[in-house]
């Protein structure tokens, strides 16, 4: 059996945005994007979490904004290698009259049965139904606090979906 998708996303999960008020979380470090000229974008990133992505039963793939862009700027920080990505094109922001983000009909297609976890900040009830509808394989939608970014707690529940696959 192929081992399941893990769908990162970068904002929220892996750079917690939301802690700007508080300060930068504990074990993390400061990196200055440079995404459009004239726009600096400070992303916090921790350096231990590609060694626990990694050390999880899955396949890691983006599902990010950044697209191929988290391969150059996330990924080395966090100790990931390249990975694929979903490639959002057009549908990038595009919104939906049935509530669904707008990433999940694409991450949907590039899973194409197989089982998934997709970690993210931004999912709703609207979102599960969805997959659940769509995908025929397992899928986990796990919310990750923004404020927060992935937690051992986090990686504990991305190991037991995992685990129980192979049950």
């Amino acid at each position: 059996m192929r081992r399941p998708l893990l769908f990162l996303d970068v904002d929220g999960p892996l750079n917690p945005w939301a802690a700007q008020p508080y300060g930068r979380p504990e074990g993390y470090t400061t990196i200055v994007v440079a995404l459009q000229p004239g726009r600096a974008l400070p992303v916090w990133l921790n350096p231990g979490h590609g060694e626990a992505l990694l050390a999880l039963d899955y396949d890691l793939c983006w599902a990010t904004t950044w697209m191929d862009a988290a391969n150059r700027w996330i990924a080395p920080v966090v100790g990931l290698p390249p990975l694929p990505y979903v490639d959002f094109g057009a549908g990038l922001f595009a919104l939906r009259p049935d509530g669904v983000h707008w990433k999940t009909e694409a991450i949907v297609a590039y899973a194409a049965g197989r089982p998934f976890a997709w970690v993210d900040d931004e999912q709703s009830p609207a979102d599960e139904e969805y997959v659940g509808r769509a995908h025929p394989g397992a899928a986990l939608l796990h919310h990750v606090d923004p404020r927060v970014g992935l937690r051992e707690e986090d990686f504990t529940a991305l190991a037991g979906f995992a685990a129980g696959l192979r049950t």
